[in-house]
C-alpha cells in the first residue's frame, strides 16, 4: 500500500513539474520552439563572425556546423526513448544513462546550466538593446539619452510575468510568435542591408590587422557560429511534451519539426551572415542591425522584432532551467509543490539574470564565449559521446567514423573558442563602467 502511495505521490510531481506535466504537443510544436531557440541573438552577430574568418573559412564554418548539428540533433532525437517504455524527458536523464547516475549528472547538468542561463542573460542585453535603438531611432533629437540598465530592466520586467506560465505548452503562443518574429527580422536584416548595397569603402580584410588580434578574432568568430546554434540544450524538453505510443513513437513527428525548423534556420542564417558581410565588409557591428541606419521604420520594426522574438527564446531556454530548480526543491528537498513556491524560484531566476546582464552587456563577447565554452560540448560533441557509449558501433565504420570527426571538432571549438572571446570581452571592459 505504502508503495502505491509513494509511486502516486511521485506521479504527482512528475505532473506539477514543467517538462512531464503536459504531452499534448502536436509535431509542429517542435517546430516553432526549435525555430525559437536556435535563430535567436546569434543570427545577428554571424556578418560580424564573417568579417574576422573572412570569405573562405568562413563558409565553410557555416556549412559544416549546419551539417553537424543536425546530424546531433537526429541523434538526441533517435536516443529520447531508446529505452522500451522509458522516455528521457531532460538532457541530463540521457546523460545519466550513458556515464551512470551520478557521473551523468556532473557531466551534463553544469554545462546545460551555463547555456540555458548564459543564453538567458544574453537576451537580457540583446533585448534592452533593442528596445534602446529603437528609442533613439524614434525620438533622435527630442529625447535625451537614456541608459542601457533602463532598457534591460524595462525588457526584463515582462519575465516576471511570463514566468509564471507553467509549461512547454503553456509557452507555444509566445513561442510561435517568436519564431515568426525571428523569420522576419532575418529577412529584414538581410533584405535592407541588400538594397542599401556594397559600401563605397568596403574592406573584406581583417579587422585588426596585427597577428594577434587575427588569431584571436577568429578564435571568437568560431564561438560566435556555435553560439547561433544553440537548440540542442532543450531538444529532449521539447521532445518530451509530444505524445508517444510504441505504435507511434515521438521521435517520427518531433523529427520531422526539426526537419522543417532546419530549413527555417538555413533561410535565415546564410543570407544574414553572407549578405551582411558583403555589403559591410569589416566594418560590420557584431549586430547587423545596428550597422543600419536608414530606413528608420524598418529597423524600428526590425529592433522590435527581435524583442518579441527574445521575449519567446528567454522563456524557452529557462523552462529546463526551472524544471531543475523546481526538481530539487520538490523531489531532494521535500517542498511541497506549491504555486507559490514556483513563484519565488522563478522571480528570483529573472531578477539574477536581468542583474548580471546590466552588469556586463558585452554582446559580442558574451557570445563567443559561451558559444565556445558550453555550447560546443552540449551541441557539437556531447551527443556523439552519448551515442558512442550506448550504440557501441564498430570500429571504423561510417558511424563510428562521423562521431569521432564532430567530436574532434567540437573539442577544438570548445578549447579555441573562449579563448579568442575572453579577449574580446577584456577589451571592451576597459572602457566600461558598471550600470551605464
Amino acid at each position: 500500500m505504502q508503495v502505491d502511495e509513494r509511486s502516486k505521490k511521485a506521479k504527482n510531481v512528475d505532473e506539477w513539474l514543467p517538462i512531464t506535466s503536459s504531452r499534448k504537443a502536436k509535431w509542429w510544436y517542435s517546430s516553432f520552439h526549435n525555430v525559437t531557440a536556435m535563430v535567436g541573438a546569434g543570427v545577428l552577430s554571424l556578418p560580424y563572425a564573417m568579417s574576422h574568418l573572412g570569405w573562405g573559412p568562413g563558409v565553410s564554418v557555416l556549412i559544416i556546423s549546419w551539417i553537424i548539428t543536425l546530424y546531433t540533433l537526429w541523434q538526441m532525437v533517435e536516443m529520447h526513448e531508446m529505452v522500451p517504455g522509458k522516455r528521457f524527458d531532460r538532457y541530463h536523464e540521457l546523460g545519466q544513462h550513458a556515464f551512470g547516475e551520478k557521473l551523468g549528472l556532473w557531466i551534463v547538468v553544469p554545462q546545460q546550466l551555463v547555456v540555458e542561463v548564459g543564453v538567458d542573460i544574453v537576451y537580457m542585453v540583446t533585448g534592452g538593446k533593442s528596445l534602446k535603438k529603437v528609442h533613439d531611432l524614434v525620438c533622435k533629437h527630442s529625447c535625451k539619452d537614456i541608459k542601457l540598465t533602463y532598457f534591460i530592466i524595462i525588457f526584463g520586467s515582462v519575465h516576471f510575468g511570463l514566468a509564471h506560465l507553467p509549461n512547454f505548452n503553456s509557452i507555444s503562443g509566445v513561442s510561435l510568435a517568436a519564431a515568426i518574429m525571428s523569420l522576419s527580422y532575418s529577412t529584414i536584416a538581410w533584405g535592407a542591408t541588400l538594397s542599401k548595397g556594397v559600401q563605397a569603402d568596403v574592406d573584406y580584410g581583417p579587422k585588426d590587422p596585427s597577428r594577434t588580434g587575427m588569431v584571436f578574432n577568429f578564435f571568437s568568430a568560431l564561438g560566435d557560429v556555435a553560439f547561433a546554434y544553440a537548440g540542442h540544450n532543450v531538444v529532449l524538453e521539447i521532445q518530451a511534451t509530444i505524445p508517444s505510443t510504441p505504435e507511434k513513437p515521438s521521435k517520427g513527428p518531433m523529427w520531422k519539426g526539426v526537419i522543417v525548423a532546419y530549413i527555417v534556420v538555413a533561410v535565415c542564417y546564410f543570407p544574414v551572415a553572407l549578405i551582411g558581410y558583403w555589403m559591410f565588409g569589416n566594418k560590420v557591428e557584431d549586430n547587423i542591425l545596428i550597422s543600419l541606419e536608414k530606413p528608420t521604420w524598418l529597423v524600428v520594426m526590425a529592433n522590435m522584432f527581435v524583442v518579441v522574438h527574445v521575449i519567446g527564446s528567454y522563456q524557452i531556454f529557462a523552462m529546463p532551467v526551472f524544471d531543475m530548480m523546481e526538481t530539487v526543491l520538490v523531489k531532494k528537498l521535500m517542498f511541497k509543490p506549491t504555486w507559490y513556491l514556483r513563484s519565488i524560484v522563478r522571480v528570483t531566476y529573472v531578477a539574477l539574470t536581468m542583474f548580471i546582464a546590466i552588469c556586463i552587456p558585452f554582446f559580442g563577447g558574451l557570445l563567443g564565449f559561451f558559444g565556445g565554452f558550453a555550447f560546443a560540448p552540449t551541441t557539437y560533441f556531447l551527443p556523439c559521446i552519448m551515442w558512442l557509449a550506448i550504440y557501441k558501433p564498430k570500429k571504423f565504420s561510417l558511424s563510428w567514423c562521423c562521431n569521432w570527426v564532430c567530436i574532434i571538432l567540437g573539442v577544438a571549438l570548445m578549447i579555441l573558442a573562449p579563448i579568442g572571446a575572453l579577449r574580446a570581452i577584456v577589451l571592451q571592459a576597459k572602457t566600461y563602467k558598471f550600470f551605464s
